[in-house]
């Protein structure tokens, strides 16, 4: 649900059978954007889906955020809450990304005590994504799935799986996103992320501004057929189109599912000034301390 087609949304049928709001974009919004929510809410299923709960932060949990998170959950009954695995900012200080984890035991008994703790303040699952990553730690030992996938047998919380950031990431590090998606608990999965990256040549970004690639539906494609069907949403962050462009992309998905993918290459930059290999060979590669 974007401010940009608020006013499409308000005169006209959605087209669709449920939205996903950034949670923090409504906690204490009373304005134009709350009123078309709640006309909506009134109508389909509403899903919350937060960037700033740092599940991953060394920091203490942000209690103030978490409990304008359940009022604005009392408030619309969403089918589920959601956010990253990531961590975004630490001694109080927040980084406006979604920074990667080191993937160690260490790291994993920490964020599965957090997940407890915060789906114990909100009295329901929590369901976490997979980021898209361009670093990796010298440290990690576990494969981003099987973290995921023993995270969510310890505290029983959702995954919402981000094929395009699986693509992504599978780029950058040079992994198999098929064996990715394969190897996640599949009962576990309640969500699907669509999006399209931008191709800078040695590394690929989660820019959320073009339409979904070919390789990123069939990604797609191979995940719905192992978690049996799934919800499905498209992630537009920049240069958003009209509300029925945004719609007919989505709807490639009906395509897909169907046996027929759409042929649509990476798109590169285009943005005035900007070089299809800004970074030297192989930056993102390295592994960081």
């Amino acid at each position: 649900m974007r401010a940009q087609h608020l006013h499409h949304l308000l005169h006209h049928p959605p087209r669709v059978d449920w939205f996903e709001i950034i949670s923090e974009n409504f906690m204490g919004d009373h304005g134009f954007a709350r009123h078309v929510l709640m006309k909506l809410a009134r109508e389909m299923p509403i899903v919350m889906h937060g960037v700033s709960l740092s599940i991953g932060s060394t920091d203490p949990l942000d209690m103030d955020y978490l409990a304008k998170l359940r009022h604005l959950a009392e408030t619309l009954s969403p089918a589920w809450i959601s956010d990253h695995l990531c961590w975004t900012g630490i001694a109080g200080r927040t980084s406006h990304d979604l920074l990667p984890l080191p993937l160690t035991e260490e790291a994993l008994d920490h964020v599965s005590e957090r997940v407890l703790r915060v789906q114990d303040f909100l009295g329901r699952p929590l369901v976490l994504e997979n980021p898209s990553t361009y670093l990796e730690f010298h440290a990690s030992t576990i494969p981003e799935w099987e973290f995921l996938s023993e995270l969510a047998r310890r505290t029983g919380c959702g995954l919402l799986l981000d094929v395009n950031n699986v693509f992504v990431s599978s780029r950058n590090h040079g992994f198999d996103p098929e064996r990715y998606l394969r190897g996640l608990p599949h009962a576990h999965i309640v969500q699907l992320h669509l999006a399209g990256p931008t191709d800078f040549g040695h590394y690929l970004i989660d820019t959320h501004d073009h339409p979904v690639p070919t390789p990123v539906w069939r990604l797609y494609k191979l995940a719905q057929e192992l978690t049996g069907g799934v919800s499905t949403l498209l992630e537009w962050d920049a240069a958003v189109p009209s509300y029925p462009d945004l719609v007919a992309e989505l709807h490639k998905a009906r395509d897909v599912l169907a046996g027929r993918l759409p042929e649509v290459p990476l798109s590169g930059p285009v943005r005035e000034g900007v070089h299809a290999n800004p970074l030297p060979r192989g930056v993102l590669h390295e592994r960081i301390r």
